[in-house]
């Protein structure tokens, strides 16, 4: 995280001073108008015969000076809280923003779906980016910067995406798959690809992301909105208590003055929360941002805070994505030997990574996997086909080896006139069966052996299964567990058959599962939850995730996934890691709960500045109030301004609790609301006892107090 200048913060803070500003916070306009009126009468009070008396007590000429001065930093140090927060968003935008460089653009002046990426540019003509238009088709190569926000149509390419993640690693980006959206401003390594524009100049990904991270397009929030007409409802009450107290003591022929009514008003309204609501939720917001996740709104950082059900897809999120051999199952009568060679040459040719992870198991099972490798090269590899459902190798002795989905591998044995037995088919079919239950994949291997020399035939058989698994991410369970101590529901979604997904949901330790889904059913699974009052997070990358991701309340979709999902959540995680929705959780219940210790401090300290402030301006009227000085004030100018100096400091002192959020436990409401009134309640009456005492003891060696 950046770190913001001092002074930049504080310009910032002197800005805000403008009425026009500063009306938008209810709280803080009322003290901006109390110190306005209290700075007029300190002008007016030399001309006006000096201060008067307040309810029988002489008040130091200094009096009313010094409290218009602590106004008004009362008011500047809420300013600079809002400024300090904002300042970190713009240090953000500042580093965003230098990823924004207008570029050369290659635009394409009539593609067709037959354009050759890998083509000389022919047919383009050379623009700015800040010339693209929705809808334009651009070339890229290797070393030129992408001009703008688009889908690549044609071509794979690697891509450099650190300016906008601050990942240094490249990423693959491709055409017709969830990983086709590329960022303007991101460099193209290798390779030349097609890119559709799909954004209009002026609002492209960094241009938002920099419009979000300064405030500039920040709206308030349900819960802040409410929480604003709360305090500024308080306000009110506190404006016609205030203004009802002078008539009461005129009664007793002492008035009190207007400065010391000011002061009471400023330190009964919730000045505290008032002056950091604003800081806390652009704080949440910032928080997210340093965890390279963009939020859209503030409306979306707080209801992750109250998500009670949380939607997960498996693949790449509870498991790595990628299957895994686990285990080599041998038929009977068949060595072990033999089916881990097999299964490693018929694998060293392919690159996909179950292949490259049963070489890695065959070289555990003591396979010479180099020796192997040269018998493969002299080979023929047989590729997988959907419509053969099967890999393989010829060798060159005439040995034949495949593997795949049991029911090809048994027909292609079939086919080559070496039937599966009754008995070995009953075999393979138990161990096929006892792999399903488990939640793995079943990959078939057998072979056909070299043809006898004298009888010219040649002998098949299965060999045994290799167990493919998909692999549950470590520590996963623990994170379950903390969310489910949250309150929150774990649902696992996959298009994989309610077996296998069961199995892996058991191991992985979510709460319930989905499977064989499809879009329209994640979307009806998400208005069935929300019909029920629960609020539902989900995270998606593709196009088909867009509907469910729309209708969710927090929808994260990764940055490496497709325009439509980006567009559809409303939140996007630049890491493009799903397991960071459980931290987004996290962050927006750190958001919610340190708006509600912070507005418990708030409230609680106003009862100890009443103590101060209430026996200082009666006494003189009513002496029997004199009992509740329990802090021994020195005197009633002493405890005034004592309060009112501690009300402005204790704001600067909670700016950087505001700013990075009260530490967050996983506990129930019940819980977690006990934590606060004792903390921040209790807290929030005690400091000021100490403080405004602690304060005294310095003003009262002020000549006068």
């Amino acid at each position: 995280m950046q770190s913001i200048p001092f002074a930049a913060s504080m310009t910032g803070a002197i800005r805000k001073l403008d009425p026009r500003q500063q009306w938008r916070n209810p709280v803080m306009f009322i003290v901006w108008v109390g110190a306005a009126f209290t700075t007029a009468l300190a002008i007016a009070e030399p001309f006006l015969g000096g201060p008067a008396d307040s309810g029988g007590t002489v008040i130091p000429a200094s009096f009313t000076w010094a409290i218009a001065v602590w106004l008004w930093l009362t008011v500047l140090f809420a300013n600079l809280a809002e400024a300090v927060a904002e300042g970190r968003g713009k240090a953000q935008a500042e580093t965003l923003r230098q990823t924004r460089t207008s570029t050369v653009a290659h635009r394409i002046d009539a593609y067709d779906a037959g354009t050759d990426p890998a083509a000389e540019r022919v047919g383009t003509t050379d623009v700015s980016s800040a010339d693209l238009t929705l809808g334009d088709v651009v070339t890229v190569a290797a070393g030129e910067l992408i001009p703008g926000d688009g889908d690549i149509v044609s071509g794979i390419a690697s891509v450099d995406e650190s300016a906008i993640t601050g990942e240094s690693a490249p990423v693959i980006r491709e055409s017709g798959g969830d990983r086709s959206a590329v960022t303007g401003g991101t460099r193209v390594l290798s390779d030349r690809i097609v890119v559709r524009i799909t954004s209009k100049p002026g609002e492209t990904f960094v241009d938002r992301m920099i419009a979000l991270v300064e405030g500039a397009s920040r709206q308030k929030t349900p819960n802040e909105i409410a929480l604003s007409i709360l305090l500024a409802s308080l306000s009110i009450v506190f404006v016609v208590v205030a203004l009802t107290l002078n008539p009461i003591a005129s009664y007793a022929a002492k008035p009190v003055s207007i400065t010391v009514l000011i002061a009471l008003l400023v330190c009964l309204i919730p000045t505290t929360i008032g002056a950091l609501l604003s800081a806390i939720g652009i704080a949440g917001m910032d928080r997210l941002v340093q965890h390279n996740v963009l939020a859209m709104s503030g409306r979306a950082v707080e209801a992750a805070g109250d998500v009670t059900t949380l939607l997960l897809d498996k693949t790449g999120t509870i498991t790595y994505g990628n299957r895994r051999a686990s285990e080599f199952v041998r038929m009977a009568g068949v060595r072990d030997q033999d089916l881990v060679r097999a299964a490693a040459l018929s694998s060293l040719a392919d690159p996909t990574p179950e292949g490259v992870s049963i070489v890695e198991l065959a070289r555990l099972e003591g396979v010479d996997v180099e020796a192997q490798a040269a018998d493969s090269t002299r080979g023929e590899i047989v590729p997988f086909t959907a419509q053969t459902r099967m890999s393989g190798l010829d060798l060159p002795d005439g040995a034949r080896i495949r593997k795949g989905a049991g029911s090809a591998v048994t027909a292609w044995l079939g086919d080559q006139g070496a039937p599966v037995s009754p008995a070995q088919l009953a075999e393979l079919e138990e161990a096929t069966s006892r792999v399903s239950q488990s939640g793995g994949t079943p990959l078939v291997v057998a072979v056909m052996d070299a043809p006898d020399r004298e009888q010219g035939r040649q002998a098949g058989r299965v060999l045994g299964v290799v167990h493919l698994k998909d692999v549950v991410k470590e520590g996963l369970s623990d994170r379950f567990a903390e969310l489910r101590a949250m309150g929150i529901r774990t649902v696992m979604v996959t298009g994989d058959n309610p077996l296998t997904a069961a199995a892996i949901a058991r191991e992985a330790g979510v709460d319930d599962f989905l499977a064989e889904a499809t879009p329209e059913q994640k979307l009806a699974y998400i208005r069935r939850e929300q019909e029920g009052g629960n609020l539902v997070a989900m995270t998606g990358d593709g196009t088909n995730d867009a509907p469910a991701l729309a209708q969710a309340d927090v929808g994260v979709a990764m940055n490496t996934g497709t325009s439509a999902a980006k567009e559809a959540g409303n939140m996007v995680d630049l890491d493009s890691d799903p397991t960071k929705l459980i931290d987004v959780v996290r962050i927006g219940k750190q958001l919610l709960i340190t708006r509600g210790a912070l507005t418990t401090f708030s409230i609680s300290n106003d009862i100890a500045k009443y103590f101060a402030i209430i026996p200082a301006m009666f006494m003189g009227v009513f002496p029997g109030l004199g009992v509740l000085n329990i802090m021994g004030l020195h005197s009633p100018a002493s405890a005034v301004l004592s309060a009112i100096v501690f009300n402005a400091v204790v704001i600067v002192l909670l700016v950087p609790l505001a700013l990075r959020g009260v530490k967050y436990r996983p506990a129930n409401a019940s819980s977690t609301l006990g934590r606060n009134l004792l903390v921040y309640g209790l807290g929030g009456i005690v400091a000021p006892f100490v403080g405004i005492w602690l304060i005294d003891l310095v003003v009262r060696l002020i000549p006068g107090f």
